[in-house]
């Protein structure tokens, strides 16, 4: 696929120190470039954006798996996905795969096969598609072939969880939806059962086993992060052991202990689009009013950074630069990506075009190929 050679005139634009403009806006070679390459397309009524850099998304599960034993080919699944994206103005997507106690779709034999998936497929598609691998903390049996495995699977991200149900097993009680989650994993719910308590009686060797791990993965360079931090304690025990984001802080403690020191810090789009958190945790639009959030991600919907980012602007929360940096620069500063999150001359040329009237995608341009195109302005670019 030929990257454009475009002038893109008429629209309004995001400078990169905030505020809209009109300006001409020259694409070539996949980069933004700064003469005029000849071609125009007049985007009048239209509003160009930075492209949406989501830094954490499992909406593509449904893709790849709509029913079990269906989906055969995995690659399918993840072009499927890859397109739902680009009508939702991702350019850049953090792919999220489970390795958990819960197995079968969250099993570490699926997660070799989704990892392989995004392997064969990224390359020829538009959208940057970058694997994350989420890892349940208790799983201490396979700690120490992780490493090599991450590697070969070509992940530059884990996230760590612990999403034991540990107060109920440790009160002898039967966890909610045990039946429901033992028949997903092939499992009889007795056998399943037994399993958690086991992983819960042997929670005091997690923190040894997690430093270690950290230290092994920090000097293969993986980028490291943790998921529902619910103390300030807690964040601080992540950042000793070089896992430097904070994904989903449950409380504002957290968030604050993050702030305080460095460390970056996620929320999910879909808290600041519901006006809450669905688990009850912390509100999103409290967090980002306070300047606790860096980086907002699509988590299970694609559609909400873009709509997050606008509502935010809208309500007068933060202003239009400061709303539309949590899904565009600011993942980009989270994953060191230095190339995009901006308007500007020399980077990739990743951005959406959202119709003023509706504020709905019509263009993405990830890398200087369109991604998605839809509507009355498809015919600009093919008249130019």
């Amino acid at each position: 696929m030929i990257p454009l050679a475009l002038d893109l005139v008429g629209a309004e634009m995001l400078h990169p120190k905030g505020g809209l403009y009109r300006d001409r806006l020259s694409l070539a070679d996949g980069r933004i470039v700064d003469a005029p390459v000849g071609r125009r397309v007049d985007l009048s009524g239209y509003l160009i954006l930075p492209g949406i850099i989501d830094l954490h998304g499992d909406g593509f599960e449904r893709h790849l798996a709509p029913r079990r034993g269906v989906m055969k080919d995995m690659s399918e699944g993840v072009v499927a996905a890859e397109a739902e994206m680009a009508a939702n103005g991702i350019t850049t997507a953090v792919m999220a795969q489970f390795i958990s106690w819960e197995g079968g779709l969250r099993g570490a034999d699926y997660a070799a096969d989704v990892f392989a998936a995004i392997r064969r497929v990224r390359g020829e598609l538009a959208t940057d598609l970058i694997a994350q691998l989420r890892f349940e903390t208790h799983l201490l049996d396979q700690y120490a072939d992780l490493p090599e495995r991450i590697a070969d699977w070509q992940v530059p991200y884990v996230v760590f969880n612990d999403h034991l149900p540990h107060d109920r097993l440790a009160e002898g009680r039967r966890p909610p939806r045990l039946i429901g989650q033992a028949l997903k994993a092939g499992r009889n719910p007795e056998v399943h059962l037994e399993m958690l308590n086991d992983l819960h009686a042997r929670s005091h060797e997690v923190p040894a086993a997690l430093d270690d791990l950290c230290r092994v993965l920090a000097q293969q360079g993986i980028q490291m992060g943790s998921h529902d931090d619910q103390t300030g304690a807690q964040r601080q025990a992540w950042r000793a052991r070089g896992v430097r984001i904070a994904e989903f802080p449950e409380t504002p403690e957290a968030a604050a202990e993050a702030r305080a020191g460095g460390d970056a810090i996620v929320f999910g789009a879909p808290n600041v689009v519901r006006g809450s958190s669905h688990k009850g945790n912390v509100s999103a639009v409290g967090m980002v009013a306070k300047g606790l959030c860096d980086a907002l991600s699509s988590d299970y919907h694609y559609p909400s950074p873009r709509r997050a980012a606008l509502t935010l602007a809208r309500d007068g929360v933060v202003d239009m630069g400061l709303a539309w940096g949590l899904v565009s620069s600011g993942p980009a500063r989270v994953l060191g990506l230095d190339d995009r999150g901006t308007l500007e001359v020399g980077k990739r040329a990743d951005l959406v075009v959202l119709d003023c009237a509706t504020n709905r995608v019509a263009v993405t341009v990830a890398g200087g190929r369109i991604s998605y195109l839809n509507g009355d302005v498809a015919g600009r670019f093919m008249t130019g």
